[in-house]
Formats: C-alpha cells, sequence, structure tokens
C-alpha cells in the first residue's frame, strides 16, 4: 500500500457501512487509487532500509507498544501487508478497533493466554462447553494457566484477584448452547472477556456491542469457508492488540500471507454463505426433530449453520453412512461435514468433563454446507436407517453387542 493512498483509505473505511458491504469492501477500499482491483500478496519475509537509525527507533517503538510500524513494513514477524488487510476487514466486520491474525486459533488463544500470564494473571474463568483443545489447553495448564470451570450465572463468584480473563463459546463447540454475553460481560467487571465467536461469525452475532473485550475466531472455519486455510485471530481493541502483536512476534506464531489472502477473500462471502447454509441447517433442524430415529436436536436461536443432534442407533454407523455429506473434523466450509465430537473433537476432554458439558456419546455434530437441502436430506436419512438396522440387528441378536455409549 503506497503512502500517498493513506489519507483517502482511511476516510472511505472510518464511515459507517452496512456488514455486506463491509465483507466485500473493508481491506480493499485503496486498490482502485492504486490502480488494483485484487488485492496483491507480498510474499517478502524482509524488507530492505538504509536508515538503520530509523529502524531502531520503528523497532523500539513497537517494542514498547506493540502499535504497528509506521511506514514500510520491517520483517515478516512484525507484519505483512496482506495479512493487514485480512485484520482490518475482520475488525471492520466484528466492530473493534483492531485484529491480530495467528497460524491457526489455538495460537491466537495461546497469545492471549500469554498476554495475560505476562501481566500475572494466569488464572481463567471459563464456562463449558469450549472447543474441545480450547478446553485442553485451559486444564492442562500448558501455558501456565489455571483455570475455574463455572456456569454462566456463577462467573461472579469465580473470579480472583489474580484472574486475567473470561472466556465462553456462544453458540458453544459441538452443543450449540447460548449464553446471554451482556450479563456475562457485566459479571466480568473489569476483567476482560473473550467470546469463541467462530460459530455465529460477526453475521449473526458482534460480541463486542455486547461488552466482550476479546473476539476469537478459528479463522479456518466459516472465515475462510472453503476448507483451504488454517488461520486464527483475535479482534480487540488496539491496546491488546499491541500486546498481542508482541507476542505474536516473540512466539512466532505469525499468519502465511498466501493465508492472508485466502481469508480476505473468503469474508466477501461470508454474509451470503452464512445465510445460506442457516436456512438450509434450519430445514434439515426442523426435519431432525420431527424423525423417530434422533432423540434430540440442538439448533441455536441465532440460526446459523451447525446442527448437533442425539440419535437413538449407533452414531458410528450414521458417520459410516453417509455419501455426499463428508465425514471429517472441522466446519463452515462451503461442503457439509458430520463427525462425532466424543470421539473426535472432545476425545481430549476428559469423558465425565465432557458428558457434564453436554457432550454425549450419540451427538454427532454437523456443519451444513451449500448443497441442496432435499440432496443432504437423502444422505441423512439413508444414514439414519443404515444406523437404525444396525442398532435393531443387534438387539436382536444377529451381531455381537455394541460396547455400552
Amino acid at each position: 500500500m503506497d503512502t500517498a493512498s493513506m489519507g483517502a483509505y482511511d476516510d472511505v473505511r472510518t464511515a459507517p457501512r452496512a456488514l455486506a458491504t463491509e465483507a466485500v469492501h473493508a481491506g480493499r477500499d485503496d486498490l482502485a487509487r492504486q490502480g488494483l482491483h485484487a488485492p496483491p500478496i507480498d510474499l517478502s519475509t524482509t524488507y530492505p532500509s538504509y536508515d538503520s537509525r530509523g529502524e531502531a527507533a520503528r523497532i523500539d517503538a513497537f517494542a514498547a507498544t506493540g502499535a504497528e510500524p509506521d511506514g514500510p513494513p520491517v520483517y515478516g514477524r512484525l507484519g505483512n501487508p496482506t495479512v493487514a488487510r485480512f485484520e482490518t476487514a475482520l475488525a471492520r466486520l466484528e466492530g473493534t478497533e483492531a485484529a491480530v491474525a495467528f497460524a491457526s486459533g489455538m495460537a491466537a488463544l495461546s497469545a492471549v493466554l500469554l498476554a495475560r500470564g505476562a501481566a500475572d494473571l494466569r488464572h481463567v474463568v471459563a464456562v463449558r462447553p469450549l472447543y474441545g483443545c480450547s478446553d485442553h489447553l485451559l486444564t492442562a495448564g500448558v501455558l501456565g494457566s489455571e483455570v475455574t470451570w463455572t456456569d454462566p450465572a456463577g462467573v461472579a463468584d469465580a473470579l480472583r484477584p489474580d484472574t486475567g480473563l473470561v472466556m465462553v463459546e456462544s453458540p458453544a463447540n459441538p452443543t450449540l448452547t447460548e449464553v446471554d454475553l451482556r450479563a456475562v460481560a457485566h459479571a466480568c467487571g473489569s476483567v476482560p472477556l473473550l467470546v469463541d465467536n467462530t460459530f455465529a461469525t460477526p453475521v449473526l452475532q458482534r460480541p463486542a456491542e455486547h461488552g466482550a473485550r476479546l473476539v476469537l475466531h478459528s479463522a479456518t472455519k466459516y472465515l475462510g469457508g472453503h476448507g483451504d486455510v488454517l488461520a486464527g485471530v483475535v479482534a480487540c481493541d488496539e491496546e491488546f492488540a499491541g500486546k498481542l502483536r508482541q507476542v505474536r512476534f516473540a512466539t512466532g506464531g505469525v499468519l502465511h500471507p498466501l493465508a492472508g489472502y485466502l481469508l480476505l477473500r473468503g469474508l466477501s462471502t461470508l454474509p451470503v454463505r452464512v445465510r445460506a447454509a442457516s436456512a438450509t441447517a434450519a430445514e434439515l433442524a426442523r426435519r431432525l426433530t420431527a424423525d423417530a430415529r434422533v432423540a434430540r436436536v440442538h439448533y441455536p436461536r441465532i440460526g446459523g449453520g451447525m446442527v448437533a443432534f442425539e440419535v437413538h442407533g449407533d452414531p458410528h454407523e450414521v458417520i459410516a453412512g453417509v455419501r455426499l455429506i463428508t465425514p471429517a473434523v472441522s466446519l463452515g466450509s462451503v461442503d457439509t461435514l458430520i463427525q462425532h465430537p466424543a470421539s473426535i473433537s472432545h476425545r481430549i476432554v476428559d469423558a465425565d468433563d465432557r458428558r457434564g458439558a453436554g457432550v454425549g456419546d450419540r451427538l454427532l455434530r454437523m456443519s451444513v454446507g451449500l448443497e441442496d437441502v432435499e440432496d443432504l436430506w437423502a444422505d441423512l436419512d439413508r444414514a439414519l436407517s443404515g444406523a437404525a438396522g444396525a442398532a435393531g440387528s443387534r438387539a436382536n441378536g444377529r451381531h455381537t453387542a455394541v460396547p455400552a455409549l
């Protein structure tokens, strides 16, 4: 980005715009003035400078505050112009001052914990369920953190002088439980609230508007949207963004420029994809609710492309029986994915804790894509029938018994 266009770029990007418009234009407002249409991909790892005194001053400024260096880039670990475009766009969509991108969602969460730990605020208050690896990172104390698990109503009582963070996920992975974010933010007082907004995306929910200081995304999911990029991002105020940039620089959890480009491209269709997937998911949830082979369906009030359901038959037979739907971890892609959380995404969580959070052994989690609803239902119907038939055969003694689920 040349410096001559920066003023006009700032003027455009601060004007209020609808979410759909922001998704298409945020992070790209300067391109036409530079004679460009698609954002350039800057693959440089280092950037030449003949002014070593000036470079020293810029590095000192970064070390002091973590603010993005003025002028041209310095080194790929401090920042990258292509990644910065994605960060600008995501911050605009979430309604925050800044965003900091990382190599994965777990790298992003790790950076938050390290930043709070550096301030001797290692205690975390968290509400289950969370994504299984987030749960494990907090419980195992790998980064020196200590966690107190509570329900949303118990957040205020769980706070301590060394509490550095309150963390919730809403809708939660994989039960799709929703949390009253404004009430939790109020209970946090001065302690930052981090909301994992991966499932909802800013299309359905902007946690910063409800009092969250930090908004976490596994950008691998809906923000990228095509199953071809790993990334994480934290949207936040500029003060906390500076601390996260310093952690990113020190630990090296940087996002590759090509991933930044793919994420910026993914954001442009995010509202269209989320709304289309939501319509299909709502219809599938309705049909599953009316199906005698299904014990319970979980679908969030705010909508979205995620559906969770518990089956009467063997859930593993459902996984084995799909043909159009892809049996795989992850979510938020253009194609529909299904997985068994107790076996995969939440396997790392202690079984009692997992079940106590509502992640039962018969629960399946489905990420609805952009296929036609009738084709998806036909595939689910066949898989559910196969699971029910297998369960019936075992009950009649024609197969060896399956261990109790």
